[in-house]
């Protein structure tokens, strides 16, 4: 373990303030723990965040939601309110990680976990995203899990996060503060895709915080689904999942949200190709329809070409699964 200093500020300005050059701030330490055990991050000061007050989840005039960014995954996928009106959240938290992990990550730190790519994480490996310009020996090795939608020359690993696809697909928006203060970031717009700087995970600036995950009224708690396809039953990431969500009329479609994650290294999703299927039928033709436009453009590589079929069948499934109210 390499040296650090600690600092347990009070207040959100004073860990803003505390925050300098390679600082990492810290809550359930779920994932940076695991990255400087092996070596991969080794900041020079931990800012231990678990005194802020972002623990609520209160109300918003609009209807919705703010969720403090220090709310436990644990307590946010069992929150009555989340349960009852944004039960996609909820179950897509849950097929995450281990009751013991949910217990300690955090909502915030959820947004923020890195990439799993076997690379990466050896760091006797070159990694472009780790070590910019030394390469990315995912392309030509092991590449099972990797990206088959908007993968680049330098990068193409995945984001691993289920959260992030459900909020995705309920279009939330992220609160985070800096030194010059207070912004909002849609959902969106807050993860990157690798392109020339797989080293940045999103768009937060250097020493920003987040503070809260805002959601919006509409929550497509009737017509929605989580499936999420892995190796094994529990804690696995996903090779592919899909945050699906519908709005019906007498089995036509006014809206149409879908996510997908495991094959991208953001959670992936297309308003142009969703705006494809208002007005049709709800069914498997429909569906299938969706899936040929989310996934126009992907390419694997020699041990993953396999997902892109998987992912096709599984967006036709959690949308019939949908559509039927079978979450």
């Amino acid at each position: 373990m390499n040296p650090f200093n600690y600092a347990r500020p009070a207040g959100v300005d004073e860990a803003i303030g505390l925050f300098k050059a390679n600082s990492r701030y810290i809550a359930g330490g779920t994932n940076l723990l695991d990255l400087m055990k092996e070596n991969v991050t080794r900041p020079e000061q931990l800012i231990d965040i678990t005194r802020l007050p972002l623990k609520d989840i209160e109300e918003t005039e609009e209807g919705g939601l703010r969720i403090g960014a220090l709310v436990s995954n644990s307590d946010l996928a069992w929150d009555e309110r989340i349960e009852q009106r944004y039960p996609l959240l909820s179950k897509a938290i849950l097929a995450g990680a281990s009751p013991q992990l949910r217990n300690m990550a955090t909502t915030g730190g959820n947004l923020l976990q890195r990439t799993r790519c076997y690379y990466f994480y050896d760091a006797d490996t070159s990694c472009n995203k780790r070590e910019p310009g030394s390469g990315c020996p995912a392309r030509d090795g092991l590449n099972r899990i990797h990206a088959i939608l908007g993968h680049s020359a330098q990068c193409i690993a995945v984001h691993p996060s289920d959260m992030c696809v459900a909020l995705a697909a309920l279009e939330a928006t992220v609160i985070v503060k800096g030194r010059q203060g207070e912004r909002r970031i849609t959902f969106a717009d807050f993860h990157r895709l690798p392109g020339s700087a797989p080293e940045l995970d999103n768009t937060m600036a250097d020493g920003e915080l987040i503070t809260a995950i805002e959601l919006p009224a509409e929550n497509y708690a009737t017509h929605y689904s989580y499936l999420k396809i892995r190796d094994r039953a529990s804690y696995a990431f996903a090779l592919v999942s899909v945050a699906a969500a519908l709005e019906l009329d007498g089995g036509v479609i006014r809206s149409v949200r879908v996510a997908l994650g495991g094959v991208a290294h953001k959670p992936w999703r297309s308003p142009e190709a969703e705006a494809l299927l208002v007005d049709k039928p709800a069914d498997k033709a429909a569906f299938a329809e969706l899936a040929d436009a989310l996934l126009a453009g992907a390419s694997g590589f020699k041990d993953n070409q396999f997902k892109i079929e998987l992912a096709h069948r599984a967006i036709v499934r959690a949308l019939t699964d949908a559509a039927e109210g079978a979450a």
